[in-house]
């Protein structure tokens, strides 16, 4: 009873103003990078739970959102991009007009206690209620009390402005501010380190990864995308069972990482929620350019804007489901493997110059369900959940929030705040794959519960014991020293 009515509480938005940065800015236009102009217009969400501040602190609420207001108007004047808006260009391209609109900035309280949120089910407890829906700008913020004194600090931006580098390097920056520090890392908007070649050069197979907009079919309304409802859920995986995944997906010497041994076992999971054998499954890759391009010469550590590249590749769904794991391990590392150079990413930005002005898009968002599964994996693990501390403590939980439309499922896993090497997982997937997950692997994808938090007490003691494997493998696999 206590958790169905956790579902249905209440939000209120106390207050509504919009921040701007601390100094001046002369307005100007900032165009978006060749990289920029792959994203369609799909807005992220993040946002990072805080219990309720120690006695010592002595924080009110509005002393907490008063502390926010301030740090972010200061440190605008450095991410001032997340201070504008984006307009249409003359050739119909977005570009981004730094004005100095400012940042929606909400202060909000919500009827439930921080243990009682169902944080596994977001598109209940926290789409629109927590996270705000960005209306204007580029970025929107909510802050919100609970009724136990807990503090959530949630972030909506515009996905065409900044990646999840970019999102992380600012809310490091602003929870610097907010106490004070030494900013660790300024942000560059060097749109020149970005600039295509003359003349430009890329590799056919970009063809396979990109397509132009105006070359995809018109969207199906045969109300298949209904038949099978995409949804969110965030579940916990322990360490132990991550170490067990990466000792599966090796072999033969191979040691494989634990984000492709993770993303090789949710791509057997996917292919068998398929019933058609026959099919194809697809799984991208969400691969960062930014160590990629760097030189002697030029440091992309600090770019602020979009470095990625999302190469994927297909497999019938009969051998997805029936070959070992390394063997999806390898053929992920194989694909992948092409998109991680300097020249893919420097032929990507020449590929997509040759296009302009058409609007383009990475392939795999563009799957049917008809044409087969398809998701995407992005690595979460630079997500700074121990260093967005703005004085009163470092959250217990933080996650990024990101159900975009169609049928293409999107999987990140993070770093979790309450045990080393854990890592807690957001999966937004159709319905049958989500029930598929939850009965092959509830084992190793366990519904994220206050439990999980240590929001009950301390942080409780995860089984050792998994389905995975029997323990004589684990121990051959200790033996070839395939586990950290």
């Amino acid at each position: 009873m206590a958790a169905a009515a956790a579902m249905e509480f209440s939000v209120t938005i106390n207050q509504k103003e919009v921040v701007v940065a601390a100094l001046p800015l002369q307005e100007h236009r900032l165009p978006l990078s060749n990289l920029d102009l792959l994203l369609p217009h799909l807005d992220v969400g993040v946002f990072f739970c805080y219990k309720k501040p120690c006695r010592r602190n002595g924080l009110a609420f509005v002393s907490m959102a008063r502390t926010l207001k301030n740090s972010l108007a200061q440190i605008l004047v450095s991410f001032y991009a997340f201070a504008g808006e984006v307009v249409m260009g003359s050739v119909g391209e977005p570009e981004l007009l730094c004005n100095n609109r400012g940042v929606d900035f909400m202060e909000a309280y919500a009827d439930v206690e921080l243990r009682e949120l169902q944080l596994y089910n977001p598109d209940a407890s926290v789409e629109g209620k927590l996270v705000p829906k960005k209306k204007d700008g580029v970025l929107c913020i909510q802050v919100t009390e609970l009724t136990c004194g807990a503090v959530i600090v949630a972030c909506t931006f515009d996905h065409r402005i900044a990646d999840a580098y970019s999102g992380n390097m600012f809310l490091v920056a602003w929870a610097e501010m907010a106490q004070s520090k030494t900013i660790s890392l300024h942000p560059s908007f060097r749109r020149s380190l970005l600039n295509p070649r003359r003349p430009g050069s890329c590799e056919v197979s970009l063809d396979d990864m990109y397509v132009p907009l105006s070359t995809l079919p018109p969207p199906s309304s045969n109300g298949a995308t209904t038949a099978d409802p995409i949804m969110s859920r965030i579940y916990y995986v322990t360490a132990e069972n991550i170490t067990r995944l990466q000792a599966l997906a090796s072999s033969k010497g191979c040691r494989r990482s634990k984000l492709e041994s993770l993303g090789a076992y949710l791509w057997q999971i996917v292919a068998k929620s398929e019933t058609d054998r026959a099919k194809r499954c697809k799984m991208g890759v969400v691969v960062d350019g930014r160590t990629r391009l760097c030189d002697e010469n030029k440091s992309m550590a600090n770019y602020f804007g979009n470095v990625l590249s999302i190469p994927f590749g297909e497999e019938r769904v009969e051998e997805l489901v029936n070959k070992p794991l390394s063997w999806v391990a390898d053929a992920i590392h194989k694909y992948v493997h092409v998109a991680t150079s300097k020249e893919h990413f420097l032929g990507l930005i020449d590929w997509v110059e040759a296009h302009r002005p058409e609007p383009a898009v990475v392939k795999i968002y563009c799957n049917g369900s008809e044409e087969g599964s398809a998701f995407v994996l992005s690595s979460g693990q630079r997500f700074p959940v121990g260093k967005v501390d703005f004085g009163w403590g470092r959250p217990v939980f933080g996650s990024y929030h990101f159900p975009w439309g169609g049928d293409c499922g999107y999987v990140m896993p993070m770093p979790s705040a309450s045990r080393e090497g854990d890592w807690v997982v957001y999966i937004h997937l159709l319905k049958g794959q989500i029930q598929v997950l939850e009965e092959e692997a509830g084992d190793v994808f366990m519904p994220l519960t206050a439990d999980c938090l240590g929001l009950h007490g301390e942080t409780p003691e995860f089984s050792n014991q998994t389905s995975l494997e029997a323990k004589d493998e684990l121990k051959i696999a200790m033996m070839l020293d395939l586990l950290l």
